[in-house]
């Protein structure tokens, strides 16, 4: 049938048609807005974790669901910005999201609560708006402690109400110590996994550190002169009395030093004069870089007299200072008698960092490490006077300092990759083995960064050193500068690549200069690093930490995952010997929890030590397959046991945890159990009066850690077999065994050992629930008594 429409009709249908197209675009943007977590906290791609709590917490106290209780919308939308607030401060979650969007969380519980509005007015990020204290992040720890410098930070929980209480305390110390110790201050709320590795499990918890010292807990009272005198002790910096005898040999000496001097005169029965605390301070902050001392003029007045010094002063004698020509300004007179002010003063009468030319940039760089701040004429960054500790807190490392003006030599910038300010460390070994730090510009992430780089083996990338198929096993890291997650990345990369030298290079590409180099490579998301080994190329997903990274490197190099096709997958797990069993991974790549799976699956089947075989089948590659083998959904993960005549094939893992520990607990389920389970009877027969080795656990059925540790248990007993016997004792049903074991706690391990005789009841205590640590140890014990055995026999062999 066919219709006429009129001129109009067609005209009405169009503009409804167009009406309808731009409702849906609308709800379409809306919808996409909703879920751009960035947008919704109203914050750029390269916002800090701290800047990021800001945020929320500023939306926090305007949409609360208690602030807008007319509000029926009110929770749902709270809920959205609650859920931005958690991905995002979580550097896994948040590099997961940028790669894969909501989809990439999948596998992520939800949430659903969240706190009541007095708790983000008054507890949430005690000190995020305290100039003086630092609030570190835990990608900014590690860098703080090692810098050198003398930290006392405080771990605290906003839910602490001793947090609160010490707060107004440790604002007034880091005012009063600023310059000298620094304050920071640890969020344990955002920072769990921090806390858990440092051990703090009480708030607040207050400690010291500084390079070269263990960490030093504070155990007194909370006031502030109790905590200050306790942090000062620390203080390794001193202030020299003066006197005729040796004033004059500081100052001549000071020319050959390069350390100039710092030298308070105390006349006027001390009127305006320095006090004792305030030189311990400036000795703090001035430390390497001047001496400071003092002169009390009432006992050195002749000297006094001579310098012309009538009143109380402070002044700056520079290395080589001559002290009869004041007035040519060799010597410097303060007036201030604030800490911070002649601080100041006297920085900005230190010298600065050697200028180096184009031409001897090379010489330089060829047989010196050197941390080089890149400048663009006279405004640049490294004119910040805290930079000129650089010297002092790197020299250990045999690290030097210079500056080098790309307005001079633009072509040697262009071939180092360097486009704006920035500085660079480079290794001892000429301009092509270097590295461009991307961190924050602040003294302590500076150093942290010069110490890291130079003993590591991080190279900056560009086209002309990028590798190619035919060179030996790279690891490129593509990263953008702004990226957070990609900052957080770098410092595990020049960890992990200390243990991997001479079997893999790492460079790092910046993508926002090299953004050609990054399309070829298909570069979606920041940070992606990819290993390229000759034609292979494989990408990393994974934690950003060293010893991930070392283990997929481990997993390329001696794969413990079969990658499955149809024909394999029939051959090896369809027809599979009677007694072997696989668990298969059916993924697809563009599924964000499939991603998240991989590097957890290839732990997991380090982890069953070939107990079970492990395999992934790619669902993309092998659609047909897959749909023919009922795949509904990925990551669908799949357990064929030990060929029998029952009917089940295969068994699915439906729990939400997918971490290599939970899965291997649920695949050990399934292996026929090893360990033996003993009664009185057989304890008595076979573990006390037998002539085998035995390794125990004492249990009970109802107890959740003896269950968690029962799939564990089985591991030892396979990995001991031969060895050792593995055997279970039911505590509930056989208590009066267990008593006299001397059982108190369930499970608890006991080692009953074959030496000769008949074994004592209580056996050997074994501290421990890792069935490799266990192993190790039982391995060593069997060592011991077998050498007590060779001793013992030695005597008639001769």
């Amino acid at each position: 049938m066919e219709f006429l429409l009129s001129k109009g009709d067609c005209s009405r249908d169009l503009k409804r048609a167009l009406l309808l197209f731009l409702i849906l675009s609308y709800l379409i943007a809306l919808v996409c807005t909703d879920k751009d977590y960035y947008s919704l906290l109203g914050i750029s791609k390269e916002a800090s974790n701290r800047e990021i709590r800001q945020a929320f917490k500023k939306l926090a106290l305007k949409l609360h669901p208690d602030k807008n209780q007319n509000d029926p919308t009110a929770h749902e939308n709270f809920l959205k910005i609650n859920r931005a607030y958690e991905v995002l401060k979580d550097e896994e979650l948040r590099k997961k999201y940028d790669k894969y969007g909501e989809k990439g969380l999948e596998d992520q519980q939800q949430g659903g609560r969240y706190e009541s509005w007095n708790f983000y007015r008054y507890d949430f990020g005690i000190y995020d708006d305290d100039p003086e204290i630092i609030t570190l992040d835990r990608a900014e720890f590690d860098a703080a402690i090692n810098s050198g410098e003398l930290w006392f930070i405080n771990f605290y929980s906003p839910r602490c109400s001793h947090c609160h209480d010490l707060a107004p305390t440790w604002r007034k110390c880091a005012k009063e110590m600023d310059g000298l110790i620094r304050i920071g201050a640890v969020n344990c709320g955002d920072n769990r996994m921090l806390c858990r590795i440092k051990g703090i499990n009480s708030y607040p918890s207050l400690y010291v550190f500084k390079t070269g010292i263990n960490p030093v807990k504070y155990y007194g009272d909370r006031s502030q002169e109790s905590l200050m005198s306790f942090a000062m002790q620390y203080v390794t910096s001193t202030v020299i009395e003066l006197w005729a005898g040796n004033f004059v040999n500081a100052i001549q000496t000071s020319f050959a030093s390069g350390v100039g001097w710092l030298i308070t005169f105390c006349a006027d029965h001390g009127a305006d004069c320095l006090t004792s605390q305030t030189r311990l301070k400036l000795a703090g902050m001035l430390e390497g870089l001047v001496n400071v001392g003092w002169m009390d003029c009432a006992t050195q007045g002749e000297l006094c007299d001579n310098l012309d010094i009538s009143s109380s002063t402070t002044a700056y004698f520079p290395p080589g200072a001559t002290l009869t020509h004041r007035e040519k300004g060799s010597v410097l007179f303060l007036e201030s008698l604030d800490a911070k002010e002649i601080y100041l003063e006297v920085m900005q009468h230190l010298p600065d960092f050697e200028m180096l030319s184009a031409v001897s940039l090379e010489a330089h760089l060829a047989h010196h490490r050197w941390l080089v701040f890149f400048q663009f004429g006279e405004n640049d960054k490294s004119n910040v006077h805290e930079f000129k500790k650089l010297n002092f807190l790197l020299k250990d490392e045999h690290i030097q300092v210079g500056k080098f003006d790309c307005l001079s030599a633009p072509s040697v910038c262009s071939n180092l990759y360097v486009y704006q300010p920035c500085l660079a460390a480079f290794k001892g070994r000429g301009t092509e083995d270097y590295e461009i730090h991307h961190g924050k510009m602040i003294l302590y992430d500076i150093i942290a960064f010069a110490k890291e780089s130079v003993n590591s083996h991080v190279i900056t990338l560009g086209p002309q050193n990028f590798p190619d198929k035919e060179k030996e096993p790279w690891l490129v890291d593509f990263f953008a500068p702004w990226c957070p997650p990609c900052r957080a990345l770098l410092p595990e990369l020049r960890k992990a690549s200390k243990h991997l030298i001479g079997q893999l290079k790492f460079g790092t590409l910046d993508c926002t200069i090299h953004e050609g180099l990054c399309n070829m490579h298909n570069i979606r998301a920041y940070p992606t690093t990819v290993v390229f080994n000759q034609s292979n190329v494989h990408e990393y997903e994974g934690h950003h930490s060293a010893e991930q990274i070392l283990e997929f490197i481990e997993d390329l190099m001696n794969p413990s995952v079969v990658s499955l096709t149809p024909d394999t997958f029939s051959a090896l797990v369809k027809r599979r010997k009677r007694d072997e069993v696989w668990m298969v991974d059916f993924y697809a790549p563009w599924c964000g929890p499939c991603q998240a799976l991989m590097p957890e699956w290839k732990r997991m089947a380090r982890l069953l030590n070939g107990l079970i075989t492990v395999g992934s089948m790619d669902c993309q590659k092998y659609f047909s397959f897959c749909h023919q083998e009922n795949i509904q959904g990925y990551p669908e993960i799949r357990l064929f046991p030990q060929k029998s005549n029952t009917g089940h094939h295969y068994y699915s893992y439906n729990g939400w945890r997918r971490d290599s520990y939970s899965l291997r607990s649920w695949a050990l389920g399934y292996l026929p159990q090893v360990s033996e389970d003993l009664t009185p009877q057989s304890f008595t027969e076979k573990v006390l009066h037998g002539k085998d080795h035995w390794v125990i656990d004492f249990y009970a059925p109802w107890c959740g850690p003896c269950q968690n540790f029962a799939p564990e248990f089985e591991m030892l007993a396979r990995t001991i077999k031969g060895k050792i016997k593995a055997g279970k004792v039911d505590c509930q049903a056989y208590g009066h065994t267990c008593q006299t074991a001397g059982i108190r706690a369930y499970p608890t391990v006991k080692f009953y050992p074959y030496e000769g005789a008949k074994k004592n009841v209580l056996g050997e205590h074994i501290d421990s629930r890792d069935a490799k640590s266990i192993a190790d140890l039982l391995t060593e014990r069997l060592a011991v008594i077998q050498n007590k055995g060779k001793r013992k026999k030695s005597p008639r062999n001769k």
